[in-house]
């Protein structure tokens, strides 16, 4: 199919994404998140409404059990379950911090906003800095405007980077790839975590993949893969480990899972382990088979999605 994505295997290839041979044969990868020199399992534990499917306790252990199992990069947000997702995965740090790349994300515009909501949220982490903070669900040209202006929160995350309240900063996007691009051209962001599945990308349509991610690859962006299988909407169409593989295929650092039961820890884990690139022609094949009956509406229900 697209030029791109062949492209992004090459690299991938000679940017040794697969699995470190010095690896033991049940460690989970690691790759290198862009320029903040961190490496981190290339499988992240998602902290966000598949996760607070479980109950409080049983989420608590599901996070042990992830990291007792190699994970070491967990994923959340304030707004997730307003506040609810980054209370357990606090009552997880208070031992295990050091363990874990830890990222979580503000959704306020306003500077002085945004610091109240990450204060609060570094109070139910139970830790004075995150590894990153991202900007959340950027949206239209109108948004990104209010994330750049005099008193909005992108000066306040150059601010706390400088502080080390934050290791890294980013942003993330699952609704318009040319708006993240064109923020990623323009800032000094360290990360960006965006929609990066199969189905989003086939018959040379835009997409993530083909608009935004080449801009965080020249720009030497750490890219953080959600929307791996659509909020479950790709699973049955497609089976979820060449789901996981597909987006695993592409130059990213790890791909953000929301894993609803025991089960799909253990699954995606087992595909992790073992990954193995797709071939260029493996992806092509299978992005536009999926992309054939799903992009359309995959594409309105990101645009009208809210991560919560």
């Amino acid at each position: 199919m697209s030029v791109t994505r062949r492209d992004f295997i090459g690299a991938a290839a000679l940017g040794g994404l697969a699995a470190s041979s010095t690896l033991a044969a049940d460690a989970l990868p690691t790759r290198l998140l862009g320029r903040t020199g961190a490496r981190v399992g290339i499988l992240a534990f998602g902290g966000g409404s598949r996760f607070l499917e479980y109950g409080e306790a049983k989420g608590i252990e599901i996070l042990h059990r992830a990291l007792d199992l190699g994970i070491n990069y967990v994923d959340t947000a304030a707004s997730y379950g307003d506040g609810s997702s980054e209370r357990r995965i606090g009552q997880v740090m208070k031992t295990r911090r050091r363990q874990v790349f830890l990222a979580t994300k503000v959704d306020d515009r306003d500077a002085a906003k945004a610091m109240r909501t990450i204060e609060a949220s570094l109070g139910r982490l139970q830790t004075d800095h995150v590894d990153l903070l991202h900007v959340h669900a950027l949206g239209d040209a109108n948004d990104l405007a209010a994330i750049e202006a005099p008193l909005g929160v992108l000066r306040l995350l150059y601010k706390l980077r400088d502080q080390k309240v934050a290791r890294a900063i980013g942003v993330t996007c699952h609704s318009d790839p040319a708006v993240l691009a064109r923020a990623l051209e323009r800032h000094d962001f360290d990360c960006t975590q965006m929609a990066l599945n199969a189905a989003l990308s086939g018959a040379g349509a835009a997409s993530f993949q083909s608009v935004a991610l080449p801009v965080a690859r020249r720009r030497m962006i750490g890219v953080i893969a959600m929307k791996v299988f659509a909020q479950g909407q790709l699973v049955g169409p497609a089976a979820p480990e060449m789901l996981l593989r597909y987006t695993l295929s592409l130059p990213v650092a790890a791909a953000v899972a929301g894993m609803p039961k025991p089960e799909h820890l253990e699954a995606n884990l087992e595909t992790a382990r073992n990954f193995k690139p797709l071939s260029a022609t493996e992806m092509d094949n299978f992005s536009d088979q999926l992309s054939a009956g799903h992009k359309s509406e995959l594409d309105r229900f990101f645009h009208r999605h809210t991560d919560a």
